[in-house]
């Protein structure tokens, strides 16, 4: 489970997000849309879920296999269009990677729980406190 609490003030649109822990994030929109451009957008924050979840569930599976790729680059994209958003993904690697790696390593990128929460199907409950 994944717990945060987002909280705003007075300034228009930035949100100060804090884990359980005490992690703090800041979200605010872009100035051409009412913020202060001072954090990631709402949907920057979404879209760097999937690239942070992707980026170490393929950490730990190329340490596990032994494997000498030294860095990972996710780049990840949220496009919205009419009744779907899509979620593109590109993988780069700071070494040369043989195509049965290739194939197992997007497996293994579709594998991240970010990516499983993302493709299932999905609820959200909201009540007033």
């Amino acid at each position: 489970m994944a717990k945060v609490i987002a909280h705003i003030k007075e300034v228009p649109f930035q949100i100060e997000i804090k884990s359980p822990t005490g992690n703090i994030i800041i979200a605010d929109e872009p100035v051409e849309k009412g913020g202060k451009d001072t954090g990631f957008s709402p949907r920057e924050l979404l879209t760097a879920s999937l690239s942070a979840c992707t980026s170490a569930t393929l950490r730990m599976y190329i340490d596990k296999k032994g494997w000498n790729i030294p860095e990972i680059k996710v780049e990840t994209e949220l496009i919205e269009m009419e009744g779907k958003t899509l979620f593109t993904r590109k993988l780069e690697f700071a070494a040369t990677v043989d195509e049965d790696q290739k194939k197992r390593l997007i497996l293994v990128a579709n594998a991240c729980p970010v990516h499983k929460i993302l493709s299932g199907t999905i609820e959200i409950e909201t009540e007033l406190l």
